[in-house]
């Protein structure tokens, strides 16, 4: 298994955005054989990052998953929002492992 673990920085005045596309991200990373553990969008102090982590159970399933989500409209549509909207300003992704024992 391997987790992808997102660190996002947001445009604070585009949280609105920011959740609809999250909301939408959700299923479609389940929808294509992954599991989504959620998003964290800022609560109390920095009003700019925001975290999301999901896993697949390798990281050739992660890639198939990748080329999958370049033709289906509804992840278009989520990509469409974010550009649209700039809610997203940088983000960066890093694979980890989990332990469990």
């Amino acid at each position: 298994m391997i987790t992808c673990y997102l660190k996002y920085i947001i445009n604070p005045a585009e949280i609105n955005a920011f959740e609809r596309y999250v909301k939408a991200w959700i299923p479609l990373v389940n929808k294509f054989g992954g599991q989504h553990h959620g998003y964290f969008l800022p609560y109390e102090g920095a009003n700019n990052l925001a975290y999301a982590m999901f896993s697949f159970a390798s990281l050739a399933e992660y890639e198939r998953y990748r080329e999958k989500i370049k033709s289906d409209n509804d992840c278009i549509a989520a990509f469409r929002l974010a550009e649209e909207s700039q809610c997203i300003v940088s983000y960066e992704r890093s694979f980890m492992r989990p332990v469990f024992e």
